[in-house]
């Protein structure tokens, strides 16, 4: 069955898309007619078969190289993908954000992590909504869809990722406070927070993970396309009743309890 274009004639940015959730997610979004800026760092090669990609369904793309965490790189991204795209930023999903894997405690952590952290997962989304916000608003039509992780609005300590979380769980007050600020607007703020889904998982669909075991989560393990689903809906023109919610797709899978219990 043919998708309903329910997103046709809207511009999406979705940072760090080259690869991963992100990548599916403007996958999900070009399907349903929506154009693209695709947003990278290093993986360019990635960004621009992505939007050969994208541009098949019919859209509009563009690969746009930002930093979100650097305050100039994040204004150019807006004005660039503006420019390429010759439309207002519709929709913003905010999915860029450096994680490191090594495990340390706070106080173990070198500082120039500790900003590259915070920069990242919170102060670098909170510049990119007040870049696009204004526009959302002469619009009347807005989305933001910040990325968290599983069970953020439970602002939990989470042991060796001090920073990260302590980011992302201000990300939670921050998704929660715009959503009331811009109800009027037009304008939903949601947050996402996936569970742990790993490596090429997060570039796959549902059918090519079902029947996998996985026994931390319920029943098969996490796809990217179980991310990017939640995402479009959040996106669609008649989600607009749906706004400040955390939303986890976890597969029931708890990242904390699970190494701490």
């Amino acid at each position: 069955m043919e998708r309903q274009r329910t997103l046709a004639g809207k511009t999406a940015l979705v940072t760090g898309s080259a690869r991963g959730l992100g990548r599916m997610t403007a996958l999900q979004l070009a399907a349903l007619g929506c154009n693209v800026a695709v947003n990278y760092v290093r993986s360019e090669r990635d960004a621009l078969e992505l939007v050969d990609r994208l541009r098949a369904f019919g859209v509009r793309a563009a690969a746009v190289r930002a930093d979100v965490g650097d305050p100039a790189s994040a204004r150019r991204l807006v004005d660039e993908t503006e420019r390429l795209l010759d439309s207002g930023i519709d929709i913003l999903v905010n999915n860029a954000g450096p994680f490191v894997r090594e495990r340390r405690s706070f106080a173990d952590a070198p500082e120039d992590e500790l900003e590259m952290l915070v920069q990242g997962n919170l102060l670098g989304p909170m510049r990119l909504d007040r870049l696009v916000i204004p526009g959302m608003r002469e619009r009347g039509f807005g989305r933001i869809v910040h990325f968290g992780f599983g069970r953020s609005a439970e602002a939990r300590g989470w042991p060796h990722r001090g920073a990260y979380a302590a980011a992302k769980v201000a990300l939670v007050s921050l998704t929660k406070t715009l959503a009331v600020e811009e109800a009027g607007s037009g304008i939903t703020v949601n947050m996402v927070c996936p569970g742990d889904i790993r490596g090429n998982n997060k570039e796959k669909r549902i059918d090519e993970v079902r029947g996998e075991a996985d026994p931390e989560a319920s029943g098969r393990p996490g796809s990217g396309e179980d991310v990017a689903r939640v995402i479009a809906f959040l996106c669609d023109p008649a989600s607009d009743y749906v706004t400040g919610n955390i939303v986890d797709v976890t597969g029931g899978f708890d990242p904390i309890r699970y190494r701490f219990a």
